[in-house]
Formats: structure tokens, sequence, C-alpha cells
């Protein structure tokens, strides 16, 4: 799953990110209220993890600024402030949940599992294709109804080729994306991964494979 962290603070957002990477979450940042409504007006994200205190505009606004154009990405306020009157500030404004800070970063996982199991309008928890379906919730993948084993890479990885299928994804997108890392021209680490998965695909009837498109990247056919 994908989050969106929106927070000034850097030892925040890292210290968020190192968390929900263990649980196999691709998190992008944005420090500023117009840089984050850009992103979430561009990106898809299964959920928005908002600070109230940014240094251009209130959280607060960006949370009204997305209902108002109808964007239903589950949002969990961050905040310093204690008080029912935030708290009810924060749930008018549009937000889903509420954490003080300092927080526990098992609280901050076990809020979002609870978010994003409720999701927002546009969210697919299923992907499927062929006999492959992927569980978002849960990250559970299976060909028919064998469990398909993946390290948290290869899911990853083939969350983004499902919700993209048929389309052409390059190693520089791929790094980006799934790696967050800019494009290093001696890396093989993506056709590494790629060359794992493809061999847990292969051979299966039914199932989506990852067909390499030379000097172009990869895309996932059938």
């Amino acid at each position: 799953m994908k989050i969106l962290v929106i927070d000034d603070d850097s030892l925040i957002v890292e210290f968020v990110r190192r968390g929900l990477s263990e649980d196999g979450y691709v998190v992008d940042s944005a420090a500023t209220a117009s840089e984050g409504l850009l992103c979430a007006r561009v990106g898809s994200y299964d959920a928005v993890v908002l600070d109230i205190g940014l240094p251009d505009v209130s959280g607060l606004e960006v949370a009204r600024e997305m209902r108002r154009e109808s964007d239903a990405t589950p949002i969990l306020l961050l905040t310093a402030r204690t008080g029912t009157d935030n708290l009810v500030s924060g749930l008018d404004a549009g937000a889903d949940d509420y954490l003080t800070k300092p927080f526990d970063i098992r609280e901050l996982r076990a809020r979002l599992r609870a978010l994003t199991r409720r999701g927002g309008s546009t969210r697919a928890e299923t992907v499927a294709n062929g006999a492959l379906t992927l569980d978002r919730l849960t990250h559970e993948v299976r060909i028919g109804s064998t469990p398909l084993r993946l390290t948290p890479k290869e899911y990853l990885l083939l969350e983004y080729f499902l919700l993209r299928p048929g389309i052409v994804i390059s190693r520089t997108e791929l790094l980006e994306k799934v790696w967050e890392m800019n494009f290093d021209p001696q890396s093989n680490i993506v056709d590494v991964h790629v060359a794992r998965l493809r061999s847990k695909l292969k051979d299966s009837p039914g199932v989506p494979q990852l067909e390499t498109v030379r000097g172009f990247g990869f895309k996932l056919t059938g």
C-alpha cells in the first residue's frame, strides 16, 4: 500500500517511513500544504498522514480541500495539540482519525490498518488478473486458492504491475516508486527482483506473466 505523509519535520517523516516500510508500505512525503495537495491530486494513495502544524497553511485546510475535491482517501491527523476542541476541529475538517505527538509507531500502524480497511470511495482492496489475486489489506497473494509466497519487495513489485496491466514500466520508474531510489545505471536490483518474481509466476495456468520490453522496461501481460 502507498501512504502520503505531509509533515515538515524531517525526523518525524523518516521515523514514519522506516516504521511503515517494515510492513511493506511505500511512503511518499511532502513538507508543505501546497506540495501535499499537489501529491494528493496527482497520486493514488491508500491513506494520508497529515500534520496540522504545516509552515504555509494548517493541515486542517488540506483536509478540507481534499474533501471539497471529493477525495475520499482516509486521513490520519498528527498534532502536538491536545484537547477535545482540537479533535472535533480535525474530524469536522474531514479527517478520519487523530494521533497526538509523540506517538508509538505500532499505534500508527494499527490506526492505518483500520483506516485502510474502511478505505475510500476509489480504493480497490483486491486486485486480480486471471487466476492471480492480490489482497491489498492482508498482503496475501493467491493463484486460484493456492497462496503465493513473496518477499515484501516482490509483493510491492507485483502490486505495482497489477495496477498497470499491459503498460510498459521503466526501471527508473520502478526504482523511484518501489525502491524510492534515484536511477543508478550500474544497478541491476530491478532486474534481479523482476526475475525472481517472474520465476514464481511462470508456468501457472491463467496467470499473467512479466515480459521484458528490450530497451524500455517491463510489462505484465495476459
